[in-house]
């Protein structure tokens, strides 16, 4: 089996469900300075995304801008690993009725600074893919085993 038949394209269901399993993301967006990444705290509502955040860089970038959200997980009766990207835009949740019905989501930020926006992650599109591990002999290679030297 080569490498690449390893790898499973997961369907857009699968990566639902994936998603739905995990509390935590890392947001990516353009920033005026480039490209910037967000671990941040997440929770499936429907067919969006939702997490919390204060005002700053990375909320401004979110709603100007398309986003990407990655989350990654392993199955350690499997020893699979999954990866599922997300891209599309955010959109701020700011109607009452809309903050209200987020409040039963399992959204748990880890820091516990004030986070008072709450954003919708809108996407365009969903893709994943799942994996075996590979152990360190995928890894070796005749420069591993070479003596190091070091120059004093």
């Amino acid at each position: 089996m080569t490498t690449s038949e390893a790898v499973e394209n997961l369907s857009v269901d699968a990566c639902w469900e994936l998603l739905r399993s995990t509390t935590v993301g890392r947001l990516a967006v353009q920033t005026a300075n480039g490209p910037d990444i967000f671990p941040i705290n997440i929770a499936v509502d429907g067919g969006t995304i939702v997490f919390r955040s204060a005002e700053g860089t990375k909320v401004s970038a979110a709603l100007n801008g398309p986003v990407a959200l990655e989350v990654d997980g392993r199955n350690s009766d499997t020893d699979h690993a999954w990866s599922v990207v997300v891209k599309g835009h955010t959109q701020r949740i700011h109607k009452s009725e809309e903050v209200l019905a987020t409040v039963d989501l399992p959204l748990v930020p880890w820091h516990k600074g004030d986070k008072p926006v709450f954003l919708r992650v809108q996407p365009r599109q969903v893709t994943g893919r799942r994996f075996p591990i590979a152990g360190p002999e995928a890894w070796w290679t005749p420069i591993s085993e070479a003596p190091v030297t070091s120059e004093d």
